[in-house]
């Protein structure tokens, strides 16, 4: 039997059909208030007090390491963006309408890390803000209105941006100008991981031209999280990204998920791959928290969009924002998170490696820096994909005081993805309790 494909919101959700036990007072009006569109993790959902470091706390004392949550990158609650946001905001917050100094001050040091050739930056509040302003951007900057995305890929939440997310559509296919391209992985394209992922998008650009559409953009994050994690090998994506230029299309980074030094290896994913964007996107870990994204792009790209249309966004680009967005990228500098992201993440791997050897049911570890897919499947068969054991497991992990997240086609990745400053000692703490959670669960 054919393993079940799972949305991306299913994964590790609460189920209140499902799980029947005692609701909490608070539970209930999450979802009297919420309704259908509650989602919440684990079979007990949990409450947070508070946060400090890779560390949250629930309201009955629990403390728990956080090894899911990739937007206070650089550690919950951090002192200087924390210090950064409250100066700012007793000082001065509003829309950029007016000029104010922190507001370019702060683009000019996130272009310090990017393309030259990526000299315009438009700012906003959320990824799925920046991801359907690039999709925009590049209809009009190529006249075309077909869009490449990997089979499991998430952009977001808008209409639009749904559109090119299918692992956020729990009916239905996404629409005919969007065709899917499989994961890059060895278990897809064999050994010729570049080559094969190129063809792939060479036969969508063919399949979307039988259905009446001209390429705009191949759109992707370049750690192909919520497809199962695929990083390597390094510079693979490029001849993909060269066949949707050549075909007139663009290649959109999607850096939401693997920017800001996340790889380890570079600052932004698609640096690991030696290609240049039309445009990048970015959120998530942006401000650590604060709601903030971009669109890194061309300017000529973005005039030709503005002649049509313009763009303007209340929120977007506040100075409040910016002194999060300043912080950030100084404590990543100062710090040394990126280096740290390297180190700890191939400690990780290293000691994941040793579980592969040892637990049939682990049959892969694949990432780079602190973003890490482990694949659980049955009867150590990697197309056996297990989503039923990375549920248990994600919940026992729960019991042992870790958080984390699954990914994949399948459901059956773990998602590994702790704040960069991360230490050995807390690394450990979650291998240490990964292999005591596969332990207490028997093999089928």
């Amino acid at each position: 039997m054919s393993p079940t494909i799972r949305p991306i919101l299913d994964m590790n959700a609460f189920d209140a059909t499902r799980d029947k036990g005692a609701v909490s007072a608070l539970l209930g009006r999450r979802q009297r208030n919420v309704g259908a569109a509650s989602v919440l993790f684990y079979r007990h959902p949990l409450e947070m007090a508070r946060a400090s470091g890779c560390w949250m706390e629930a309201t009955d004392g629990t403390r728990f390491l956080d090894f899911y949550n990739n937007v206070p990158s650089v550690g919950h609650c951090h002192p200087r963006v924390v210090a950064a946001i409250s100066r700012q905001v007793a000082t001065l917050n509003i829309h950029t309408r007016y000029l104010n100094r922190p507001t370019e001050t702060y683009i000019e040091a996130l272009k310090a890390t990017l393309p030259d050739s990526l000299s315009n930056v438009v700012l906003a509040c959320t990824g799925s803000e920046a991801n359907d302003l690039a999709m925009r951007i590049a209809m009009s900057g190529t006249g075309g209105t077909g869009f490449v995305v990997t089979e499991s890929a998430y952009h977001g939440n808008t209409w639009a941006v749904t559109d090119i997310s299918p692992s956020a559509l729990k009916q239905g296919a996404p629409p005919p100008h969007v065709c899917m391209v499989p994961a890059p992985g060895s278990a897809n394209f064999g050994e010729d991981i570049a080559g094969g992922f190129q063809t792939a998008v060479e036969k969508a650009i063919v399949t979307l031209g039988e259905r009446g559409h001209t390429p705009a953009a191949l759109i992707c994050d370049s750690i192909f999280s919520s497809d199962g994690v695929f990083a390597d090998p390094p510079g693979f994506l490029a001849p993909a990204v060269e066949t949707m230029q050549a075909a007139g299309g663009l290649f959109i980074a999607d850096e939401v998920q693997p920017g800001f030094a996340r790889s380890g290896d570079a600052f932004w994913g698609f640096d690991r791959h030696g290609v240049t964007p039309d445009m990048v996107t970015m959120g998530k870990p942006m401000a650590n928290g604060y709601p903030m994204s971009g669109v890194a792009t061309r300017p000529d790209l973005l005039a030709r969009f503005c002649e049509g249309v313009g763009y303007f966004n209340t929120f977007g680009g506040n100075p409040v924002a910016a002194a999060a967005g300043l912080a950030v990228l100084e404590v990543i500098e100062t710090e040394g998170l990126q280096a740290n992201a390297r180190k700890i993440g191939h400690h990780i791997m290293t000691r994941l490696g040793e579980l592969v050897a040892t637990d049939a049911r682990v049959t892969a570890v694949r990432g780079a820096g602190l973003f890490i897919g482990l694949d659980l499947c049955r009867d150590g068969d990697p197309d056996l994909p297990d989503p039923e054991l990375t549920s248990t497991v994600i919940n026992g992990l729960r019991d042992r005081r870790v958080l984390i997240g699954a990914a994949g086609r399948y459901g059956h990745t773990l998602k590994i993805r702790p704040p960069l400053c991360l230490t050995r000692d807390e690394a450990d703490f979650f291998v240490d309790a990964l292999t005591d959670t596969l332990a207490a669960i028997p093999s089928a």
